[in-house]
């Protein structure tokens, strides 16, 4: 009697086991399940991007950063900001960079704009003995770039340098040779403080420039980088970014209240906060927001935001919301970075109308967040 109740005993225990371990094991598959839909996070989810060299650094290490903390992968291809913007087009990346706002031709294709940091383009030169601090205008910087002005003792650039011995020679100038934002940028400080040049030029990611032997094309903020490092008397325009890591001379630009300023973290927010544009909506034109030439006596001029470009409805729905998880972070812990990457924190009312753009990207119609 006893050995049949000890057998049912031992039955009646396995038979618990047996269901225990079923219900783990279910539990585990519904856990897993919930997962896989991006309920909790997913880190098999990889996201790609593409465009703009201007904000390279800093998304570079956005990226890296990201990756650490979460162990989502994403990868960013630097090719400028015209092909960060055909990309997304095309539908050949998740999200494109540019350091332009997009044409009004484009509002109708549902991007949206997230101004993710804001930066300064220097004008950057090779001359043996002079370092950084030579002092230029927005006209004479025109009339290099126009090829109206060719040589560095030229008088317009000596009176204004008269503590300087310049040299007597032919001024080298290095431009992008790609659909640019950094370009675009340029050319709008160019464009605004010159008539002649924004007549014939006017602001452009793409500028046919003059075909003489001096001209000289790089791809992306490094090429120009490269040519301005590797040639004497050269003169070009980068991020400022490129010139501190790579130790490269820049100029003080006098601005628009007549001080000669040099590119700097500081100077570049005073431009922005001074600026004070009036942003739109995310999804709405964003053609003609610039923050060029700014008022402020410490402001330097040429000063802009750069943009991350996604698509308002997204088709994938794990994907976007990791994407917009990535941004999120961006926009938030990533901004961290900036300064030492020599970029500027973006301001809390930009920080905030991320926020609203990011919780009307949409899935099927519906808000992802």
């Amino acid at each position: 009697m006893r050995d049949r109740i000890s057998d049912a005993r031992k039955k009646s225990s396995s038979k618990r086991l047996v269901i225990a371990v079923i219900s783990i094991i279910a539990v585990a598959v519904i856990i897993g399940s919930v997962w896989g839909l991006g309920l909790g996070g997913s880190n098999e989810v990889t996201l790609s991007g593409a465009g703009a060299s201007f904000p390279f650094p800093l998304i570079s290490k956005w990226i890296q950063m990201y990756e650490n903390e979460t162990g989502v992968k994403v990868s960013y291809e630097s090719i400028g900001s015209s092909g960060g913007i055909n990309r997304i087009k095309d539908g050949l990346v998740d999200f494109g960079a540019s350091d332009a706002p997009l044409k009004p031709v484009d509002d109708d294709l549902g991007l949206v704009h997230i101004p993710e940091t804001i930066g300064a383009v220097a004008a950057v030169y090779n001359l043996v003995g002079i370092d950084t601090g030579l002092l230029l205008t927005g006209d004479i910087l025109t009339g290099i770039f126009m090829g109206n002005i060719t040589a560095w003792d030229d008088p317009r650039i000596t009176e204004i340098n008269s503590e300087l011995t310049l040299p007597s020679e032919e001024i080298v100038v290095a431009h992008r040779s790609d659909g640019s934002g950094t370009t675009f940028v340029f050319t709008s400080y160019l464009a605004e403080i010159n008539q002649t040049w924004s007549d014939i030029y006017g602001a452009s990611k793409t500028i046919t420039w003059p075909e003489e032997a001096n001209f000289r094309g790089g791809s992306g903020n490094a090429g120009v980088a490269a040519i301005v490092q590797t040639t004497p008397y050269s003169i070009g325009y980068i991020e400022l970014a490129y010139a501190l890591e790579n130790d490269i001379d820049f100029a003080a630009l006098e601005n628009q209240e007549g001080f000669f300023v040099l590119p700097s973290i500081e100077s570049t927010a005073e431009a922005a906060s001074n600026a004070a544009p009036s942003l739109p909506a995310g999804d709405a034109s964003w053609d003609g927001v610039e923050i060029v030439n700014a008022p402020g006596e410490g402001a330097y001029p040429i000063a802009t935001f750069t943009y991350i470009l996604i698509y308002k409805e997204q088709e994938d729905l794990d994907k976007g919301k990791a994407l917009i998880e990535f941004l999120m972070w961006i926009i938030h812990d990533g901004q961290d970075y900036s300064e030492s990457l020599y970029y500027v924190p973006l301001p809390e009312s930009v920080v905030a109308l991320n926020e609203v753009t990011l919780n009307g990207i949409t899935h099927n119609g519906e808000p992802m967040l």
